[in-house]
């Protein structure tokens, strides 16, 4: 998949007449893959609560009836309900339904040390928000005998401890869905994947970490298994297209890894052993 980085439009729009929900798309990936589906061709409905950002957003892609803004809690069901009938009521179908919006939660990486209700908070946004997503537009894509379903997991999914237990836990059971999912909505013509980004220095990421993104940019070439691009949204908007365009008509159940290959290793050994040489060799000094 090339990375299309040119304001100019793509020569083949891939997403061309389809209509696509991103939830939780007034900033980072969601954003990023709102650009992307507007360039491909599709018509996009934004749904987040960050409204200022969401409309600031449709007004930079377009004033036209193409782009569009949804205020939507997605953990609320009414609110979810509302989204899909709007998108449906808007352009008379839902091709796709992007169920993007995450939270990280609390940092604390400790299992005394987590807090009870945040870890029901993560659930409830990551896991319950996707699962009323993926409920409301199987209502309509059902009857249609078509569709695709994504959803935004994470490198969290394959490589453990390295993110807080709610998050983890979370991103998971987001994979688990999915996998379920696509047997039983296959039947039915829908294709259900998943998308798992390794690290990349989003604002969720900077806020949750509280550092800048060149710093961020920094640890995650360091850490990296692909040397030499530096991750950003944009790679995990590309992942997107192809999982909702026609060019992925059989891809069904993956749970998409962009990270680089990070999630097929466990450097631990390795920087154990290097940290027991320099030791070794400051001793001999």
């Amino acid at each position: 998949m090339s990375i299309s980085t040119s304001s100019e439009p793509p020569t083949a729009k891939r997403l061309e007449g389809k209509v696509a929900i991103i939830t939780g798309g007034a900033s980072g990936f969601g954003e990023s893959s709102a650009r992307l589906f507007v360039r491909h061709g599709a018509k996009v409905v934004i749904a987040d609560v960050q409204d200022e950002l969401g409309l600031s957003l449709c007004r930079e892609l377009g004033e036209n009836d193409d782009v569009s803004y949804f205020h939507c809690d997605v953990t609320s069901d009414s609110d979810v309900k509302r989204l899909v009938d709007y998108a449906v009521s808007k352009h008379g179908k839902l091709d796709i339904m992007y169920n993007n919006a995450g939270i990280t939660g609390d940092i604390d990486p400790t299992i005394l040390g987590s807090d009870n209700d945040n870890f029901k908070r993560v659930f409830e946004v990551n896991v319950f928000g996707g699962f009323l997503g993926a409920k409301h537009a199987a209502r309509v894509m059902i009857p249609a005998r078509k569709g695709v379903i994504l959803f935004m997991s994470s490198v969290a999914s394959e490589s453990c401890g390295e993110s807080p237990h709610a998050y983890t836990a979370s991103k998971h059971a987001v994979v688990g869905l999915m996998k379920n999912l696509c047997v039983e909505l296959g039947q039915y013509g829908i294709r259900v994947n998943s998308i798992s980004p390794g690290a990349v220095a989003t604002p969720m990421l900077r806020n949750a970490i509280g550092m800048e993104k060149s710093v961020i940019d920094g640890l995650i070439r360091a850490a990296a298994v692909l040397k030499g691009p530096t991750p950003g949204p944009e790679d995990v908007a590309e992942a997107a297209v192809f999982l909702a365009s026609d060019e992925a008509r059989f891809v069904n159940g993956l749970n998409l890894m962009v990270d680089g290959g990070y999630s097929t290793t466990n450097p631990s050994f390795g920087l154990a052993l290097r940290s027991l040489m320099t030791q070794n060799n400051s001793l001999s000094i």
